[in-house]
Parts: structure tokens; sequence; C-alpha cells
């Protein structure tokens, strides 16, 4: 299932995933997967997403929190 959410925030800063990869320290490979949905990021890695993309985890990965419940 792709995340509709982390997509939609790096086109609105008109950034590519490898600048996202590079900015973020990851491979751009990484990047498209977990973009994807084929790849679930450990805690560190949603935390980096949350924090450049300036969102709360739970609406770039609803996926994830989802569950969690």
């Amino acid at each position: 299932m792709k995340r509709y959410p982390l997509i939609a925030c790096r086109v609105a800063l008109d950034k590519t995933q490898a600048q996202v990869a590079q900015d973020l320290h990851l491979s751009e490979v990484y990047i498209r997967k977990i973009e994807a949905g084929d790849k679930k990021p450990g805690r560190e890695t949603i935390i980096k997403f949350a924090r450049y993309y300036q969102r709360p985890a739970h609406e770039l990965f609803p996926d994830i929190f989802q569950d969690m419940l």
C-alpha cells in the first residue's frame, strides 16, 4: 500500500526521492521502498521523516500506526 501522505509531503516541498535520501542520510532505494509501502521503517527513521516534513508520524505512516491500535 503506497504511503500517499509521505509522497504528498515530498512533492509539496518539490523534492526528489534522491534529495530526500541525501537530506536524511538514507539510500534512495530505501526511500522508494518506504514510499511504496514495501518496507516498514524503524522508529528512528519514522522520527527522521516526521521532523523533516514537520508532520506527526501517524499522519505520514497511517498504516503503521493503525497496526498499533
